[in-house]
């Protein structure tokens, strides 16, 4: 029979897949306390935090809850970074991160329902966020219909700068 701490972690993990929209698997092995607190901080700015759990106890979490196997990839010490609402955010983070320190990697990870290879998972460092998506669809909404207002305004601008003309040469004369 497991014991009760055993139980009681699961059941924590298992809330935090239940309340996360992912995890990235990471490797932190080498950072210092010091590092790893700032690192937590780049995280919760990014909306993910960083846990640490048995990789056995995390696979049967991930078991129970239903998620897809990352099991092969569950092997040596993991940390696991749960995202609440843009795993871009949470990936970019990491990867600044990895970049700062040289001692992060991707393991691999589970984004929208599926299970991701370690590439796949760095891949959602390098897509735009959220945000940037908006800004590049409201750019291209916008792009052709300030083009239409400028033709559209042309006709008039050049019948103000006729009449312009035309009251210079009465003023001259």
């Amino acid at each position: 029979m497991p014991a009760q701490s055993k139980i009681d972690m699961l059941e924590k993990i298992c809330s935090s897949i239940e309340e996360s929209k992912g995890v990235f698997v990471i490797n932190y092995q080498g950072l210092s306390v010091k590092e790893a607190q700032e690192f937590r901080r780049s995280l919760t700015e990014a909306g993910a935090h960083m846990k640490v759990y048995k990789n056995n106890l995390v696979k049967l979490a991930l078991e129970k809850e239903e998620q897809p196997d990352i099991g092969d990839i569950l092997v040596g010490p993991c940390a696991y970074v749960f995202y609440e609402n843009d795993p871009v955010n949470a990936a970019k983070a990491i990867k600044a991160a990895s970049k700062k320190l040289n001692k992060i990697e991707f393991l691999g990870a589970i984004a929208d329902g599926k299970a991701l290879d370690a590439e796949a998972a760095k891949a959602y460092a390098d897509l735009p966020s959220h945000d940037e998506l908006i800004a590049k669809l409201l750019y291209v909404i916008s792009s052709p219909l300030s083009g239409i207002a400028q033709v559209c305004a042309g006709p008039a601008r050049g019948l103000v700068t006729a009449l312009d003309a035309v009251a210079e040469q009465k003023n001259a004369a």
